[in-house]
C-alpha cells in the first residue's frame, strides 16, 4: 500500500497541495519530509503527537523524516489558532524547552542505531541572518496582500496582530526552503491550522528554486471527540507526555476511557497496528462493546509507546488493584500515581484509635458516624475491612511508610499521607 493510500485509510489527510504528484513521488522513491513543533512548553501533549505519528508511518514505509524543533520560531509565537498575542518567553526559557522537547522526541522516535530520522533546530540557521538579509532576501518574496488573505492572519485582523506574529509565516517558510536546499526535504506535514504556513513555504521555494521545484504540503484533520469537545483535554487539563505532568496511570486511563464512537479513529491515528487487527477490533466494538477490548488495546499500545512496557505493567497493576480493592499489592509510588486525584489527608505517626483518627482527619464528620460505619463494615484500610471499634492505627499500617488508603463504602477512597 502506498503511504498516501494508508494515510487516507486512516482518515489522516485533510488537505494536500498536489495529491497525484505526491502519490507519484512517494511511489517512485524514498523522500525526506518534515514536521515542526515550537518549544512553547517543556512537554508535548497528546495533540502534538498526531503529525509526528504520521512522520513515523512515513519512516516505516521507507522514507526519511526530519523533526524540527522551533528554537527560532518559538521566540516569536505562531498565531495559528489563537485570538490574541502570545506572551513572549525569555531565551533561557525557550532553550530549556528546546532541550526538554528534543529529549522527548529522541525517546519516542529514535531507536538505537536509527539513522533514518533526524532532529534539527531552526535556530541553527535562522540566528545567522541579520535584519537586512531577512528583508532583502526573504521579505521581498512575500506579498502583503497574499499574507493578509491567509486564514491565520485574516482571523486576527479585527482583534489585532503584531508585526512579530505577522512575520511568523516568513520564518516557517524559510525553514522549509532551508530543509529543501540542505536536507532534500520535499514534503512538510502539519495540523490543519498550518495550511497557510505550509503553502507560504511552497511559494518561497518556487520563487527561489523555480516553478518546477518538486515540493509538497499535507495537513492532518483537526481532531474533535464525538461529543464535539477538543481532543486531548480532560477535566484536569491537557494529557501530557511528561510522566511528571500526567502519570503513566492517568495516561493509560485516558485512553482506556475512550468513547466507543472515537476508539477506532484513535486506533487508526495513533497505533501501528495492522489494518486487519484494527478492523477486528472495530467489529468487537459493535458486537462486544462491554468487553472494551478496543479501548484496552489502545491504552496498552499508547502507554507502551510513550512511556515503556514497565510503566504499562505498572498502570495495569494500579487499575487492577483499584478494581479489586487489593491495595496492599501496590508500592508507595504506585499508590501516589493511582490516588493522585483522590481526597488527601495528612496524619502523624502517632498511634490512635480508629474512630478518633478518622474524625480528626476529617474523613468522618463525627464519632457517631465513624462508629456506625465501622460497625456496618463500611470502612476499609489498605483493602481490609475494619469492624473493631478498638482498632488502633499506627505507622506500621502505612504502605512504604508513606500512605494509608481508606475506602468508605464501595467507591469513596481517601489517601492519607503519614508524616
Amino acid at each position: 500500500m502506498n503511504i498516501i493510500d494508508e494515510l487516507e485509510w486512516r482518515g489522516a489527510i485533510n488537505q494536500q497541495t498536489d495529491e497525484e504528484g505526491l502519490r507519484e513521488l512517494t511511489g517512485e522513491k524514498s523522500i525526506s519530509l518534515y514536521c515542526g513543533v515550537d518549544p512553547t512548553g517543556d512537554s508535548m501533549h497528546i495533540g502534538h503527537l498526531i503529525p509526528f505519528m504520521m512522520l513515523k508511518r512515513f519512516q516505516l514505509a521507507g522514507h526519511r523524516p526530519v523533526i524540527l524543533i522551533g528554537g527560532a520560531t518559538g521566540t516569536i509565537g505562531d498565531p495559528s489558532g489563537r485570538q490574541s498575542e502570545r506572551s513572549l518567553q525569555t531565551l533561557e526559557e525557550i532553550q530549556k524547552n528546546v532541550e526538554a522537547l528534543t529529549n522527548q522526541m529522541k525517546k519516542l522516535f529514535l531507536t538505537e542505531g536509527d539513522t533514518g530520522m533526524r532532529i534539527v533546530n531552526n535556530y541553527d540557521w535562522t540566528h545567522k541572518i541579520n535584519v537586512i538579509e531577512f528583508l532583502r532576501d526573504y521579505g521581498k518574496n512575500f506579498n502583503i496582500n497574499t499574507m493578509l488573505a491567509k486564514d491565520v492572519v485574516a482571523s486576527r485582523l479585527d482583534s489585532g496582530i503584531s508585526f512579530t506574529e505577522f512575520s511568523y509565516q516568513i520564518l516557517q517558510s524559510l525553514d522549509y526552503l532551508h530543509l529543501y536546499q540542505h536536507e532534500d526535504v520535499q514534503l512538510q506535514i502539519g495540523g490543519s491550522d498550518q495550511w497557510g504556513n505550509i503553502t507560504a513555504g511552497l511559494d518561497l521555494i518556487r520563487r527561489k528554486e523555480g516553478t518546477e521545484a518538486k515540493a509538497f504540503g499535507l495537513t492532518i484533520p483537526l481532531m474533535l471527540k464525538a461529543d464535539g469537545t477538543k481532543f486531548g483535554k480532560t477535566a484536569g487539563g491537557a494529557v501530557w507526555l511528561d510522566p511528571q505532568k500526567t502519570t503513566p496511570y492517568e495516561f493509560y486511563q485516558f485512553w482506556a476511557n475512550t468513547d466507543d464512537r472515537d476508539v477506532v479513529k484513535y486506533l487508526k491515528y495513533f497505533t501501528f497496528l495492522s489494518k486487519e487487527r484494527i478492523e477486528e477490533l472495530e467489529e468487537k466494538v459493535q458486537t462486544e462493546p462491554h468487553l472494551r477490548e478496543a479501548q484496552k488495546t489502545l491504552a496498552e499500545e499508547m502507554t507502551r509507546f510513550v512511556h515503556s512496557d514497565e510503566m504499562l505493567k505498572q498502570a495495569k497493576r494500579i487499575t487492577a488493584a483499584l478494581f479489586t480493592g487489593d491495595i496492599k499489592s501496590l508500592t508507595a509510588d504506585e499508590i501516589e500515581q493511582g490516588f493522585k486525584e483522590m481526597p488527601t489527608f495528612e496524619a502523624t505517626k502517632e498511634a490512635k484509635n480508629i474512630v478518633d483518627w478518622l474524625v480528626e482527619l476529617g474523613i468522618e464528620p463525627s464519632k457517631r458516624q465513624a462508629r456506625e460505619d465501622i460497625t456496618n463494615g463500611a470502612i476499609s484500610m489498605n483493602g481490609e475491612r475494619i469492624t473493631d471499634l478498638a482498632f488502633e492505627v499506627n505507622e506500621s499500617h502505612a504502605i512504604g511508610g508513606r500512605f494509608i488508603i481508606i475506602r468508605k463504602g464501595k467507591k469513596k477512597y481517601s489517601l492519607v499521607k503519614v508524616n
